[in-house]
């Protein structure tokens, strides 16, 4: 049964279009290259592409081949007055970032677009959340990009919902990170140390540093269309903040949770400060290594383990053998421990041994934390630099001794020939000390693992030291229950294993660094006025150590607080005391934690804590959940009575193409501006020659650079990179992002440019306000497939997004706008335009959608949705900006699902797929219009008569006819397969050359069968099948 008579077969020169009709193509695809054509542009790609490698060494990293710098289109309009671009002016004709994203973001801040209403309109539903606060004196890189872009999606997201939105920017200070920087500037630039300029002038260098350098991170931040509330955004070091900071530690002190106590710390040498638990990354070595180490001129093996002996106390001439990886340390052994049980020892314990150099007297002690299988079973008890010695010291009340100083030297009691020496020099001569006296017993192998400081690269020390430590274990425990409760969802879920495990070991926190650049700890200490005998102590300001190791100490507020504290402890009038204090500095990661409250003004109890908080959600990378989002959970939850959120997101971290981290010193840290406007070479290595990276490690980041980018880095825009990382799934361990896969991405926002393009341009001439997009009722079958399709793709976008599965959303609507409204129903509309009865239905349809898909399309690229979505007509009343356009919402376009037309059409367009398969594979040209037979089964032959047009405008058909059930389409037609018991047939009789099919059928005969995968086999299969129905003896060549 044929077709329904169609308008005609598509002519071979289309007539010429009617003024203000659009321009339309002679076939939806490009014609093809013949043979010898095809064999000679390959020949000439090859040939430009052997000279671009020639004339610059090899592609740039991830740059995909035939891409070629585009010509980029400025933005040179004048602005309205109130700063908004002119959009009356013609579209430019193809996409261009820099000529997209001007401008929009300065409007967007200067109308207060960012900001939430002064007040909740109907009890509209609030979306608050902090942004992660980046270094302050640092750069954002592409894991930062990835963390503010999935934060942005649902910003916007639930603006465009009619959602209450606070998003809140802040900067950190970075203690440890912003001290080195501006030390290494100023030794670089000045010549001159911290020390030498003192306290006071040190920070007043680091203030003005963040005074040059401050803006950089918020300019990227705009860059990246970030929709920040600028008027809230936080530095750490803000007054306001640091009363938080102050507050926080006055009252877990007094609630018992902070106090001093001597412990043995995380120490880097380097630095000169304790190191918080998590900041030191575990190293392994699985035998002998040599490792450059911080302030060491020449490498420093590790990994080998010395035994050396103990002279045993007597005359009878034993000793006592002990194996260790630290012998520098032997100046601190106070005992050497044994296993109560450990057969090999059992006569020397209660003994003494003696010191090899300085000849004191050691006991041996039986300890039941001794493992005799390892090493010798014998351990030396050095308490000064081992946590696990420190315990056993004071169990078995032993001294406790620091032989090492704070900068790495060796200070033995009594000093002596090793006084000052670098610990690592120190060990080389201590073995050499043991040989000499006959007391070295061999050094061998030994897989260990060593801890390494993740700030400088040095190796930790463990220093015996007085510092404050927050108490834990409770608070743990509070954030463990509201995981395993729900009441704090850790998403993805596997995340709550670690938290598990990490909150039921969590140790106490030191929070001293013994930095300036922070917040100074708000503790004083008592120098005069003993306290009189009986004299009553409150227990909020009961001293927290000795009296015989150090004087009393006072938490306050200010120093007046802590002196009238320190006069009622000690009962003698203030102006008698001398107060000191304490000159350490606050870990960053305490002030860090109380963000999500401090940032809405805790501790005062201010509209904004009351309005915003608890936050709504956290989107942060994994592999902050300890450093912070576990302290920002038991502090909020502590300090305020409730969690600071209520969900959190861990997303990937972001890696280079190859799969490493990204590194200063590897030079793949890839400013995001960089990616969005392009650099060159140059501009590339001259920006990493303005940070203050040391020689060495500029030297390697500047190699690496040239060898990653010989070309530099092509301008991909802001939207382009904001669609590459949502599209990518942030839910796993990791994202390898390379500018490929941000250049497909803006091959991708060139495409809706050019359909909405195609919009404005069959929309010139029309009179009259359109019908709002969810009033459109399109009769159609295409029309009301693609109103059906974005319908689908507006339920899946927020049905994704509500469970923060962001790659989910993005490519829900870059399919509807790639294989729905541009691959499939543009092809479409162009021949329904050109009819008077399918005209408004087709023009009401276009606008309709491409009004909604820029609304869908708005969270995930901004730039570009705002400038196509400002020159479409719309309805009254319509926002000003995009920005405040709601969002579809699936309800509302539930009318227009129709699941039924969307499996015909999908059944419809695996036909067109195989048509085109055939035309394909007999090299069709684009100007053929071969006949074309359907087979198909009964039920679905009514459906495909009225998508007969539509099959025809996709495939490049001519006449097409339905064959009756069981018959064949004869001599002359080549056939493939398009779904069940369905079937396409081409005549191919005098459009195909038998000697040409039978030439590509013996050249693919001869790949192995290794080489013939699916796709070749099918090939085969169509070449074979052409070949006998073109010789069948009696073909009528005029069928």
């Amino acid at each position: 049964m044929p077709f329904p008579p169609l308008r005609r077969s598509p002519p071979r020169h289309p007539p010429r279009a009617r003024p203000g009709a659009p321009k339309t193509r002679r076939a939806p695809r490009a014609p093809r290259l013949h043979g010898r054509e095809q064999r000679q542009k390959r020949q000439r790609l090859r040939r430009e592409r052997a000279e671009g490698r020639a004339a610059a060494g090899q592609a740039p990293q991830g740059v995909p081949k035939g891409w070629s710098p585009k010509a980029e289109v400025e933005y040179r309009h004048p602005l309205e007055p109130d700063g908004k671009k002119a959009t009356a002016v013609p579209l430019p004709p193809r996409y261009s970032p820099r000529y997209v994203e001007a401008a929009w973001y300065q409007w967007w801040e200067r109308g207060g677009v960012f900001s939430p209403p002064e007040q909740d309109a109907g009890g509209a539903p609030v979306l608050s959340l902090v942004l992660p606060p980046p270094n302050v004196t640092g750069s954002l890189h592409l894991g930062h990009a990835l963390s503010v872009t999935l934060q942005d999606v649902l910003v916007r997201w639930r603006r465009m919902q009619g959602w209450s939105v606070l998003w809140v920017p802040g900067t950190d200070h970075a203690g440890i990170a912003t001290q080195a920087v501006v030390e290494r500037w100023l030794w670089q630039h000045r010549g001159v140390s911290r020390q030498e300029l003192g306290r006071a002038e040190f920070l007043r260098e680091v203030w003005r540093w963040k005074e040059r350098h401050g803006d950089e991170i918020l300019q990227q931040l705009r860059a990246l269309g970030a929709s920040l509330d600028w008027s809230r955004c936080a530095f750490t070091m803000d007054p306001g903040f640091s009363r938080a900071v102050t507050e926080a530690f006055v009252l877990l002190h007094r609630a018992g949770l902070i106090r001093r106590d001597q412990r043995v710390v995380t120490w880097s040498c380097a630095l000169r400060s304790a190191l918080a638990d998590i900041e030191v990354e575990p190293r392994v070595l699985t035998g002998p290594t040599e490792l450059n180490v911080p302030n060491c001129p020449h490498p420093v093996t590790f990994g080998l383990l010395v035994t050396f002996a103990y002279p045993v106390d007597g005359d009878d001439g034993l000793e006592l053998p002990v194996a260790t990886t630290r012998p520098e340390t032997i100046f601190g052994d106070v005992a050497v421990a044994v296993h109560p049980q450990d057969p090999r020892y059992l006569h020397l314990q209660g003994r003494r041994v003696r010191h090899p150099f300085s000849g004191a007297l050691l006991p041996v002690v039986s300890d039941a934390s001794v493992r005799p299988q390892l090493g010798t079973g014998a351990v030396k008890v050095t308490p000064g630099h081992s946590p696990q010695d420190l315990a056993l010291a004071r169990a078995h009340g032993l001294p406790l001794l620091s032989v090492i100083a704070d900068d790495g030297t060796l200070c033995p009691p009594g000093g002596g020939w090793l006084q000052g020496v670098p610990r690592f020099e120190a060990r080389a001569r201590v073995v050499a000390a043991l040989a000499q006296r006959g007391l070295l017993r061999g050094v061998q192998d030994h897989a260990m693992t060593l801890p390494l400081c993740s700030r400088s690269g040095d190796v930790v020390e463990f220093l015996l030291k007085r510092q404050w430590f927050l108490s834990c274990a409770d608070m743990a425990r509070e954030a463990l229950q509201a995981v395993t409760s729900g009441r704090l969802r850790l998403v993805p879920k596997f995340h709550e294993k670690n938290w598990k495990t990490w909150m039921e070991n969590v140790g106490d926190w030191c929070l001293s660094r013994q930095l300036w650049w922070g917040h100074q700890v708000p503790a004083y200490q008592v120098r005069a006025g003993p306290a009189p005998a009986g004299a009553q102590v409150r227990p909020q300001v009961r001293p927290q150590v000795r009296p015989q190791e150090e004087g009393p100490w006072v938490v306050a507020r200010s120093e007046a607080e802590a002196r009238a504290e320190a006069s009622a402890l000690l009962g003698c009038p203030p102006e008698q005391l001398h107060l000191q204090q304490d000159p350490d500095v606050l870990d960053t990661w305490f002030s860090s934690a109380l963000f999500p409250f401090a940032a809405l003004g805790w501790p005062e109890q201010s509209a904004a804590l009351g309005r915003f908080y608890p936050t709504s959600v956290l989107v942060t990378g994994s592999d902050l959940l300890f450093f912070w989002v576990a302290r920002m959970a038991m502090l909020g939850r502590r300090l305020t009575g409730r969690l600071p959120f209520s969900q959190v997101l861990l997303h990937s971290l972001v890696r280079d193409p190859q799969g490493r981290k990204m590194s200063k010193s590897l030079g793949n840290v890839v400013d995001p501006r960089d990616v969005i406007g392009g650099a060159s070479l140059r501009e590339l290595q001259e920006k990493l020659q303005s940070r203050t990276l040391d020689p060495q490690e500029l030297q390697a980041a500047q190699e690496e650079q040239r060898r990653q980018f010989p070309q530099g880095i092509p301008e991909c825009g802001a939207d382009a990179l904001r669609l590459a990382l949502s599209t990518h799934n942030a839910h796993g361990p990791e994202i390898r992002l390379g500018v490929a896969s941000v250049l497909t991405q803006r091959r991708f926002c060139n495409k809706v440019w050019n359909g909405v393009g195609f919009v404005l341009r069959a929309l010139r001439g029309e009179q009259g306000p359109p019908r709002p997009p969810e009033e459109v009722s399109p009769l159609s079958p295409l029309d009301l497939w693609l109103l059906s399709r974005l319908a689908a793709a507006a339920a899946e976008c927020c049905r994704r997004l509500e469970s923060l599965q962001f790659q989910g959303a993005a490519v829900a609507v870059q399919n509807f706008w790639l294989r729905d409204f541009c691959d499939v129903y543009l092809e479409v509309a162009k021949a329904s335009l050109l009819s008077p009865s399918l005209r408004p239905s087709a023009l009401s349809t276009l606008l309709a959608a491409a009004e909604a898909g820029l609304r869908l399309l708005a969270p995930f690229a901004p730039f570009v949705a705002e400038e196509l979505w400002q020159r479409l007509p719309r309805a009254a009343p319509a926002p000003p900006t995009l920005c405040r356009a709601p969002f579809p919402q699936p309800a509302e376009l539930a009318r227009w699902h129709n699941p039924e037309l969307e499996a015909q059409v999908g059944a419809m367009l695996e036909l067109v797929r195989a048509a085109r398969g055939l035309r394909e594979t007999f090299r069709l040209g684009g100007g053929a219009r071969p006949p074309v037979l359907v087979q198909c089964p009964e039920p679905a032959r009514d459906w495909l008569e009225p998508l007969g047009p539509a099959f025809q405008a996709l495939s490049g058909a001519g006449p097409v006819q339905l064959l009756p059930p069981g018959a064949g389409p004869g001599p002359g037609w080549a056939g493939a397969p398009a779904g069940p018991g369905t079937f396409v047939h081409l005549r191919i009789q005098g459009l195909a050359d038998p000697a040409h099919l039978r030439s590509r059928l013996q050249r693919l005969q001869t790949l192995g069968a290794a080489q013939q995968q699916s796709k070749v086999r099918a090939e085969l299969a169509r070449l074979e099948e052409a070949l006998r129905a073109l010789e069948t003896p009696g073909v009528n060549k005029d069928n």
